[in-house]
């Protein structure tokens, strides 16, 4: 059993795919945040202004 744990572990390892998914998954996470983020701040300032609207009306 532990001949196998240790094929298996030098075999990801070896594999540069998994890396590469990681990061991609790593970066596309940012662009999430960065994106609700920005949503979040745009949405709260649209709707002052639309509040300030409708005390004007």
């Amino acid at each position: 059993m532990p001949a196998a744990i240790v094929a298996l572990w030098n075999a990801v390892r070896a594999d540069r795919r998994a890396v590469t998914a990681l990061e991609y998954g790593l970066i596309v996470s940012l662009v999430a945040v960065v994106i609700t983020m920005s949503l979040d701040m745009m949405g709260n300032h649209l709707v002052r202004v639309f509040d300030k609207i409708a005390t004007n009306l």
